[in-house]
């Protein structure tokens, strides 16, 4: 089994998509894979974490999670990107970070990479799949090779349906077992297909 280094990169205001990102380093670590849990930097200006205090209790309680760097993103084989919604696209604290990439787009350093997504909303239509679908724009200029889930398993029928990545309907509550199960399920597909392209690369 050919080892994966797989990074998985977050945002998350209060705890959803953090919640998602332990389950898909749960699973990557199950599955051989060494793992980098990376949040990206917070943005938004103290008066505005602060009149919600859940965001503010996140903030304080990932202290422990390392900011996501460019040299993060050239050691890895595979990513894994989570972000919530915001108006059916991606946070801004994650596009300030994808925006930083450009050196090693030019370099082709981020092609070939194994890649998908995940997302959370307060509703189940709050944008879910064009967040995803939007996120996976920058993918296709990297050259990266994204892995949907799709209908490959019944798990994702559990958490909801959505083919294109993960998704929950939820805002800094527990994360319903079915996501966090399908993201494990997802996790595994790109390990398992950065493995077989790794194992393919070898034989060459």
């Amino acid at each position: 089994m050919s080892k994966i280094n797989l990074i998985i990169v977050y945002y998350s205001a209060t705890g959803t998509n953090y919640q998602m990102a332990l389950a898909a380093k749960e699973a990557a670590e199950a599955a051989g894979a060494e793992v980098r849990l990376r949040k990206v930097r917070e943005l938004a200006p103290d008066a505005t974490i602060d009149a919600k205090p859940a965001w503010r209790a996140h903030i304080e309680a990932t202290q422990h999670v390392d900011e996501v760097t460019l040299d993060d993103l050239a050691w890895a084989d595979a990513y894994i990107f989570g972000t919530p919604t915001r108006f059916g696209n991606i946070a801004a604290q994650l596009k300030q970070f994808l925006d930083t990439t450009g050196g090693l787009w030019f370099k082709g350093a981020l092609s070939n990479k194994v890649v998908a997504g995940f997302t959370s909303a307060q509703n189940a239509h709050g944008g879910q799949e064009t967040t995803l679908m939007a996120l996976y724009n920058t993918f296709y200029h990297w050259g990266s090779i994204i892995v949907p889930p799709g209908y490959t398993d019944p798990v994702i029928f559990g958490a909801g349906g959505n083919p294109y990545g993960v998704s929950a309907t939820a805002d800094g509550e527990p994360v319903p077992d079915a996501v966090l199960e399908a993201a494990r399920y997802m996790t595994r597909r790109v390990v398992d297909v950065a493995q077989q392209l790794a194992r393919g690369r070898a034989e060459d």
